[in-house]
């Protein structure tokens, strides 16, 4: 199956917002909300896309040929490529009826496990949602990592245990949907949590712990401080906070500041095996896709999602190639310019 023919099958089942797009970009789906769009004008999605793109590549061929390895480890286990399906939760009321969240998480765990990656799943308010995605996580051996929402203390707990009984290798939290519109007021209080809260939920997971949604050097400082495995610099793909810095804006400033004690990953507007080599060359161990592998489920399911880890690969392979980068380690920040 090509990568354009996934695309067509998507059109044809993806709901009314995402229009599964040749360049998901933000500009048609924009200030489309719920859906993939973003928050107020949508100006956040938009640049998360276009600063990548203003990162341009320096090309260097006169080197020894050799074979490339793009594989990563990560919380013990290797990786054969170091770009992860990023988390969506209650996938029907954003991108249409023909999966849920059961189905959704079902096919996109299982294809990423089965083609070398991993997959972050999602959370709602449903908890019909969590316990779906720890199930399928569960049923490949752990290989996948749950994402929970900054709820209340008592709602974090029982969603842990799901996290704990699935065997995942490590589980997330996206503390920046604090910024999302079904999270405020609810009672009990759920949303931001400072330093204390955050050790305190770290301490009772037990596993590997990752903060998703850290955008500044304070932000990255404070996760360290709780006690955090890894953080994810993210924005909520411009769906939490219009008028934000891209990610690519922010991301070499907070690996100088915290890179040296933690694992690095980076999401938003990344969306080719290009992208991915500038976020590593930036200093990432390694980076989330969300909307597009979304698009590749719908448009082929496993082997949707197959098309398309098959596509980032073979780019990231290919620059990595005319670069001289012959492993991950081998990618520097001078084979960029900015």
């Amino acid at each position: 199956m090509s990568y354009n023919k996934v695309l067509e099958n998507a059109r044809n089942c993806i709901g009314d917002y995402c229009k599964a797009c040749t360049e998901c970009n933000g500009r048609v789906c924009r200030n489309t909300m719920p859906g993939p769009g973003a928050k107020g004008i949508g100006d956040t999605a938009i640049r998360n896309y276009d600063k990548w793109k203003e990162i341009r590549i320096n090309m260097d061929t006169l080197t020894e040929s050799k074979p490339i390895d793009m594989s990563i480890d990560l919380f013990g286990k290797k990786f054969k490529y170091p770009f992860f399906a990023g988390p969506v939760g209650a996938v029907n009321l954003h991108y249409g009826d023909k999966y849920n969240d059961v189905s959704y998480n079902n096919i996109l765990v299982s294809a990423c496990a089965n083609y070398g990656i991993l997959a972050f799943t999602g959370d709602g308010v449903n908890p019909e949602v969590m316990k779906s995605a720890t199930t399928s996580i569960k049923t490949v051996g752990g290989l996948g990592i749950p994402t929970i929402k900054p709820w209340n203390l008592d709602t974090i707990k029982e969603k842990m245990q799901l996290v704990k009984d699935s065997g995942a290798i490590a589980v997330a939290m996206d503390i920046d949907a604090a910024g999302l519109p079904f999270l405020k007021n609810m009672n009990p209080p759920a949303g931001a949590k400072s330093v204390e809260e955050l050790k305190e939920i770290i301490k009772l997971s037990n596993l590997p712990f990752i903060v998703k949604g850290i955008m500044t050097v304070k932000g990255a400082l404070k996760a360290k401080e709780a006690g955090a495995d890894a953080i994810v610099v993210s924005n909520h793909g411009g769906r939490v906070l219009d008028q934000c810095p891209a990610t690519a804006e922010v991301l070499a400033d907070i690996v100088d500041a915290v890179g040296d004690s933690m694992k690095i990953f980076v999401d938003g507007g990344i969306r080719s095996g290009v992208d991915i080599f500038k976020a590593l060359a930036l200093g990432a161990d390694g980076v989330l896709i969300c909307r597009t592998f979304v698009t590749a489920l719908y448009g082929g399911e496993e082997e949707g999602i197959k098309t398309y880890i098959d596509k980032l690969a073979s780019e990231l392979e290919d620059t990595m190639s005319m670069c001289g980068a012959y492993s991950l380690n081998d990618i520097s920040r001078d084979m960029i310019r900015k």
